[in-house]
């Protein structure tokens, strides 16, 4: 089947001929006629199968005729990322561009001036992410009352992001009667309890079972025996041997993105870094100049891990076993796009045994072992000390430094209150006389506890009572002289 099939109109098709695509993916061939014919629709395909075409190039058609008005859409776009948005908007740009349709990008890192100009002069196609949407309608610049088609794109995405709630909402200001097509790379229950409540007798498309891999990605595991620099030791034997050109590296956290692209820096290979907390143009300079080959490796967070369309990817190293399984299929399907071929290394230690196994349990198939030369596989005895490892917190079972029970404690205590106290280096003359021991940390409480309580009353002195009363008459607090005026009146001369 051709894309001359699905009834698209000839502006889309040369549009989509210009871009040198013929022949539609499984999702493309199966979402789009029914689109077309405004069915809400419920797609679910593994990452990379082409879902954003699937209802960008229906929606170009249905938008064609009608105009939009100021601060009102006509359509409206939700996606969890800005990159994902980017990426959609571009797509509208591919293939819209023999067409008239207007569209705005609203993500956060932009300026909210440029944003709310678009939205005033009227725009048929809005692209958001939920945060940036939601501040703009607080503020009054945007109104969701003639939004006729809702996607809501890459939703499982937004279930891990948090921002359910969010989309919730948005949906509850939009129209009852709307067109709502509704993408998943997975189909959890909580995204089929969403889709039962935003959608209305949807046709229900599913081309891949869900979390599958692509067929056209070849994986392969290294199992590291060591800790993280023996890791990165074994991800630029394997950058260097495989003769990298594009490809790029996930890291779970925001630091260790940083640590890898400083070794592989220092190490004089082609690099660049992208994470969340980096400045939203800057994240986009990083996106251009990977896209451009300024750059052949991309280390980055699972802020990338979706909405990426770069065909020429050819290698994803998984430089951290990903703790949520599923983020493991849409990461190394940034690679064997639009049919090429692709590989994927995932690197472990011997403590991320058991995310490996929920990987392995998600994919349904075993990952391919593989040796680096110079790194050593990790041994069922260390793996089974990760595990434990991992249960404990991530603690390592040999202590780092001297741990003191209470035991211990209490025979230091007992022996710190003794100290020598030599002065033979400090003093020639004293060389020959004996260590002289002293009497520092002793309370003289316990002291008095070990003496028996005939021996404390022999060793404290009794006193006269009349001699304690005579005492203290006598004493005043000026000493032997007594002023004048504590005189009696008889004494004074």
């Amino acid at each position: 089947m051709n894309f001359s099939d699905l009834g698209l109109s000839p502006e889309i098709l040369t549009a989509v001929n210009d871009s040198g695509y013929t022949t539609p993916t499984p999702i493309q061939e199966q979402a789009i006629p029914y689109v077309l014919m405004g069915r809400d629709v419920l797609g679910c395909a593994q990452t990379g199968t082409g879902k954003t075409a699937g209802f960008t190039l229906p929606m170009i058609d249905i938008l064609s005729s009608g105009r939009a008005r100021a601060r009102m859409p006509r359509s409206l776009i939700i996606a969890p990322t800005r990159e994902l948005a980017a990426q959609v908007s571009e797509n509208f740009e591919k293939y819209g561009k023999h067409g008239k349709l207007s569209m705005a990008l609203l993500i956060g890192g932009s300026s909210f001036v440029e944003q709310e100009k678009k939205l005033d002069r009227g725009v048929d196609v809005l692209i958001a992410t939920p945060g940036r949407l939601l501040d703009l309608f607080e503020r009054g610049k945007i109104l969701l009352a003639d939004v006729k088609i809702l996607v809501i794109d890459e939703a499982d995405r937004m279930l891990d992001m948090g921002f359910i709630p969010d989309v919730e909402r948005i949906v509850s200001l939009l129209p009852k009667i709307r067109q709502t097509l509704f993408f998943s790379a997975t189909m959890a229950p909580e995204i089929r309890r969403l889709a039962d409540a935003f959608l209305m007798n949807p046709k229900e498309i599913s081309v891949d079972p869900p979390a599958s891999a692509a067929e056209t990605v070849t994986q392969a595991l290294v199992k590291v025996s060591g800790d993280s620099k023996m890791k990165r030791m074994a991800l630029r034997s394997l950058i260097t041997s495989e003769e990298v050109k594009s490809g790029i590296v996930f890291c779970n956290r925001k630091r260790d993105v940083d640590i890898v692209f400083k070794s592989l820096k220092r190490h004089e290979f082609s690099v660049c870094a992208l994470h969340g907390d980096m400045a939203q143009p800057v994240r986009m300079e990083t996106l251009d100049d990977f896209k451009n080959g300024k750059a052949d490796i991309m280390v980055c967070s699972d802020v990338a891990a979706r909405g990426l369309d770069i065909p020429a990817v050819s290698h994803v190293f998984n430089f951290d076993v990903p703790i949520n399984a599923e983020d493991y299929v849409h990461r190394i399907g940034r690679t064997g796009r639009a049919g090429r071929s692709g590989k994927a290394y995932t690197l472990a230690l011997p403590e991320e045994a058991r995310a490996l196994s929920n990987v392995v349990s998600t994919v349904k198939r075993d990952i391919p072992l593989v040796e680096v030369e110079g790194i050593d596989a990790w041994t069922p005895e260390e793996e089974a000390d990760g595990r434990s490892r991992k249960r404990r917190g991530g603690r390592k079972s040999e202590p780092r430094g001297r741990k003191t029970s209470s035991s211990s404690r209490k025979s230091d205590d007992a022996n710190t209150h003794l100290k020598v106290v030599s002065d033979r280096d400090e003093d020639p003359a004293k060389a020959e006389q004996p260590d002289v021991v002293e009497e520092t940390r002793k309370p003289r409480r316990q002291a008095a506890a070990k003496t028996p309580r005939a021996s404390r009353a022999k060793a404290v002195p009794t006193r006269d009572r009349d001699q304690d009363d005579a005492a203290e008459e006598s004493s005043n607090a000026f000493g032997d002289h007594t002023p004048a005026f504590m005189l009696r009146p008889a004494q004074v001369a």
